[in-house]
C-alpha cells in the first residue's frame, strides 16, 4: 500500500513540527505548509517544505493537485493571547476567515480528513475542575473564541458535507526535542517557559504576571503536557479516523497542575541557577487554573502522556535552550571574525 500523505499547516512551527517529525517516523509522507512568520530554519530531509500563506488557494489547488491528501493537521494559528485582545481582527482574520478558506479547498478536493489544533481556551474561566470536554464554552480572549467558532464551523461542514475531524484541545504544550532539533522558538516569546529559560541563560530578571490569583501560593496553575505527547496525539488521531470511528474531541492534559513559583523552583533546582523574579499586572484573558480531565483520550485515542512530567519537560527545554544560545553565539562570533 503506498504511504498515505498529510498536510500540516503550520509545520514549521513548535508544535507542528514535532508532529512532522512523527508523522514522518511513521511512515507518512508530509506535507509542511508554512509561512515563517518567526523567521526559523526549517528544511528537513523527510518533508517537503512549502512557504505560503496557508489560506493561498492557488498554492492549495497546487498541493491539492499534485498530491493525493490523506488528511491535513491543522496548526496553523495567531496563538498569543494578550495580543488577540489588544488586536481581535487580526486573530479572526487569520484564525477563523483563512480556515474557512482552507475548509473549502479541502472539499473542492474531496479531502475529508481534519485533525484540528484547539485549545483549552475554549474553556474560559473553569466552572469546575478538572475540565472535561462537556464544559461550557465561555472563552476569556478573541484567541479563545477563534478556536471555538472554528470547532463549530468544522462540525457544520461535517453534517453539510462529510468532514471526518478529530479537534484536540490542548493544555500547556511545553517541553522539547532537542536530539532533533526540535524545539518552541518564538520571534516574540510569550510563553513561560521559553521566557524563564532565556531570563535563567542570560541572567536576567524573570516576570511573573500576577500574584494574588486564588491559589495556593497566588500564581497561575496550569497543565503542562510535553510536545512529543501532544504530536504523538494526532498519530492517533489519524489511526482514530482511519478506522472509520466517528468525529470527536479529545483534552490534552495530564489532569495534574503545577503554579508558576513551582514551576521556577523546579528549574532552579534543575539547573543550579537562581532566578531573579519580578512581579506584573495579571495579563489579559489568563483564568487562575487550567486542568485537564484527559480521561476520554485516554480511553478512546489509548493515549497516554509519556513525556509530561514536570522535571523532564524542563531539563528537555533547558538543553534545547542552551543549545541555542550556543548556536547564536557561535554566529556572532563568526560575524565578528570577518
Amino acid at each position: 500500500m503506498d504511504k498515505r500523505t498529510v498536510l500540516i499547516t503550520g509545520g514549521a512551527g513548535y508544535i507542528g513540527s514535532h508532529i512532522a517529525y512523527l508523522c514522518a517516523l511513521s511512515g507518512y509522507q508530509v506535507i509542511v505548509l508554512d509561512s515563517f512568520v518567526h523567521n526559523n530554519y526549517f528544511a528537513p530531509s523527510w518533508a517537503t517544505v512549502i512557504k505560503s500563506d496557508y489560506a493561498n488557494a492557488h498554492v492549495l489547488d497546487s498541493i491539492f493537485s499534485l498530491h493525493k491528501i490523506d488528511a491535513v493537521i491543522h496548526c496553523a494559528a495567531f496563538i498569543e493571547v494578550g495580543e488577540s485582545v489588544r488586536d481581535p481582527l487580526a486573530f479572526y482574520d487569520n484564525n477563523v476567515t483563512k480556515t474557512v478558506t482552507l475548509l473549502q479547498k479541502m472539499m473542492q478536493w474531496g479531502v475529508h480528513n481534519f485533525i484540528f489544533s484547539s485549545s483549552c481556551a475554549v474553556y474560559g474561566q473553569p466552572h469546575y475542575l478538572p475540565l472535561t470536554e462537556s464544559h461550557p464554552q465561555q472563552p476569556m480572549s478573541p484567541y479563545g473564541h477563534t478556536k471555538a467558532m472554528i470547532e463549530k464551523i468544522v462540525e457544520d461542514v461535517a453534517q453539510a458535507h462529510g468532514l471526518r475531524f478529530i479537534a484536540l484541545r490542548y493544555f500547556n504544550a511545553a517541553g522539547a526535542f532537542p536530539e532533533q532539533g526540535l524545539g518552541e522558538l518564538h520571534t516574540n516569546e510569550t510563553h513561560l517557559i521559553p521566557l524563564m529559560l532565556d531570563a535563567l541563560l542570560m541572567r536576567k530578571p524573570f516576570t511573573i504576571f500576577g500574584i494574588d490569583y486564588q491559589t495556593k501560593d497566588g500564581t497561575a496553575i496550569r497543565d503542562f503536557v510535553h510536545v512529543r505527547d501532544i504530536a504523538h496525539a494526532h498519530l492517533l488521531a489519524l489511526e482514530h479516523l482511519h478506522q472509520g470511528n466517528p468525529s470527536d474531541c479529545f483534552n490534552l492534559g495530564t489532569g495534574v497542575g503545577y503554579s508558576i513559583k513551582e514551576v521556577v523552583e523546579m528549574m532552579q533546582r534543575i539547573s543550579g541557577i537562581m532566578l531573579k523574579t519580578i512581579v506584573a499586572p495579571r495579563r489579559l484573558g489568563d483564568p487562575a487554573l487550567l486542568i485537564a480531565d484527559p480521561q476520554k483520550a485516554f480511553m478512546i485515542l489509548k493515549w497516554k502522556p509519556h513525556y509530561s512530567q514536570l522535571e523532564f519537560i524542563l531539563k528537555s527545554a533547558l538543553i534545547f535552550h542552551k543549545e541555542l544560545l550556543h548556536k547564536k553565539e557561535m554566529y556572532y562570533s563568526s560575524a565578528t571574525a570577518f
